[in-house]
């Protein structure tokens, strides 16, 4: 009984370790973006200083330190068709959408990032992973619903932001489909430190590549800036910790469970941002149309529990195939 209590006090631990985490790193992005204190508007910038750190940081910890341990299989065909496809996106989701963020408040962000299950589930059908079906079709067209009232309600709309935010929601999708391609069917199992240590480099090239032609002129011209290095370190480190909070929640939980904790730290940020920060003024239309939008999400979280939990049992059900799938090795096919 200790045992048990013990175990789910360090899931809600972890859980509310991420929610704050989570919460935190967009406040504190949208404070070092548009604050008149730190005056750094470089979004691209900001995203290149947070890969570099966790590139370095990693290596330090696995190869330096060796507190980590990164699985071994890594080949340059697996790099080429999956690790660098993944990283480009994921390089392209946190530019557009800390980019967002000069333009449109964090409340309304996090509502248009309630799209999201519509973006992955109709690329997901377009590559041949998600199969349409009615029910499927109402859910998504709830979600998307929900968002369009939001939108509406809207005092402040800036369709350039939104165009910023769309473009990270599509990015996001990308790279959660492309794992799905090139990580699950090639058979290469990697834990997310081994994902952070192969994909952050990746990140961080393709993102130094657009900064030398968009940002690091206007950053010449502009001269030194008020970015406290104490500030700098501090904002990178949330961003590392954020993403090591994501493992320690889906390894004594589930995937869903980030799903579900991340939909409750959307409305601690919806929320908290309208106290917070001035461009933020909610109304009763945002606040319903992204409830609307929020059922749907619960309703797609639940469909995707169901089909997890009917795999798992198949697999169950035949050992053979269960062990034939542990045992997979780390190449590519």
């Amino acid at each position: 009984m200790a045992d048990l209590k013990n175990r789910n006090f360090l899931t809600y631990a972890y859980i509310l370790l991420y929610i704050t985490l989570s919460s935190g790193q967009i406040f504190f992005n949208k404070w070092v973006l548009s604050s008149k204190e730190i005056n750094f508007p470089y979004p691209l910038g900001l995203t290149l200083l947070h890969m570099v750190f966790s590139s370095v940081l990693c290596f330090v910890l696995t190869k330096i330190l060796k507190v980590m341990k990164v699985e071994e299989g890594m080949t340059p065909e697996i790099y080429a068709t999956s690790v660098v496809p993944i990283g480009a996106m994921f390089a392209m989701t946190l530019w557009l959408g800390n980019t967002a963020y000069l333009y449109i408040s964090v409340a309304f962000a996090q509502m248009l990032k309630a799209i999201m299950p519509v973006a992955v589930f109709v690329l997901g059908v377009a590559a041949g992973l998600e199969v349409m079906s009615y029910k499927m079709l109402l859910i998504m067209s709830v979600i998307s619903f929900g968002v369009l009232v939001a939108s509406y309600g809207e005092i402040n709309i800036n369709w350039i932001g939104v165009v910023y935010q769309m473009g990270g929601v599509v990015g996001e999708a990308l790279r959660l489909i492309f794992m799905e391609i090139f990580v699950k069917r090639k058979g290469l199992k990697l834990n997310p430190l081994s994902v952070m240590y192969y994909v952050s480099p990746c990140s961080a090239i393709c993102l130094f590549l657009p900064w030398i032609f968009l940002e690091k002129p206007k950053m010449d011209e502009h001269g030194p800036w008020n970015f406290p290095p104490v500030l700098l370190i501090l904002n990178c480190l949330c961003t590392f910790a954020l993403n090591l909070s994501v493992f320690l929640v889906i390894t004594h939980t589930s995937a869903l469970t980030i799903r579900v904790a991340g939909v409750v730290k959307d409305w601690v940020v919806v929320l908290l941002s309208a106290v917070l920060f001035a461009d933020t003024k909610l109304t009763l239309i945002n606040l319903f149309g992204y409830a609307i939008a929020i059922a749907g999400v619960a309703a797609y979280n639940n469909c995707k529990l169901k089909k997890e939990t009917s795999r798992d049992t198949s697999d169950d059900s035949d050992p053979e195939s269960s062990q034939m799938q542990e045992s997979q090795p780390l190449t590519s096919r």
